[in-house]
């Protein structure tokens, strides 16, 4: 799925990653004749492409940042206390990935597009919740869950 750059970092060989609005980082290489990007080579032309969005893989493949923590967590759910908004589709805030933690049973996850995805979740199989991603959760017979709320913590990066 496509996420704007918000900045850039030096990785330690010296090359420029893109820090996108996910918190996952991208490699911005100007390689010719395979990698044709000039603009990395200035700092003009570095700033002139934020907000550029960039196809991000780790966000289609649902994985959380490095550098992420959880800084707070609902309380558990079963199967008749599911809040109807997450019943319903709904996103995380700018920066906020989420973790769907099943305790007992199973819970059906609807992602909806750009990722387009159904998972069904167990005690063994958590739900990663990438931002901004409208998705839903449905019970599956009698379950139990929590969801865990993660962000950047201070220092932490990811390229």
């Amino acid at each position: 799925m496509d996420r704007p750059i918000t900045g850039y970092h030096l990785d330690a060989a010296g090359d420029w990653v893109a820090e996108l609005d996910c918190g996952h980082g991208q490699h911005v290489r100007h390689d010719p004749p395979f990698l044709l990007r000039p603009w990395t080579q200035t700092q003009a032309g570095r700033d002139a492409m934020i907000g550029t969005a960039l196809a991000c893989v780790r966000c289609d493949r649902l994985e959380l940042p490095e550098g992420f923590e959880c800084y707070k967590r609902t309380s558990e759910f079963d199967e008749g206390s599911i809040p109807p908004g997450l019943r319903s589709d709904h996103t995380t805030g700018a920066g906020v990935w989420a973790r769907i933690v099943v305790r007992a049973g199973s819970l059906r996850y609807v992602i909806e597009p750009p990722i387009a995805r159904e998972l069904v979740l167990d005690p063994a199989h958590p739900g990663t919740v990438a931002p901004g991603v409208p998705h839903r959760v449905e019970p599956i017979g009698a379950v139990r869950f929590h969801v865990e709320f993660h962000r950047r913590s201070l220092g932490g990066g990811d390229g």
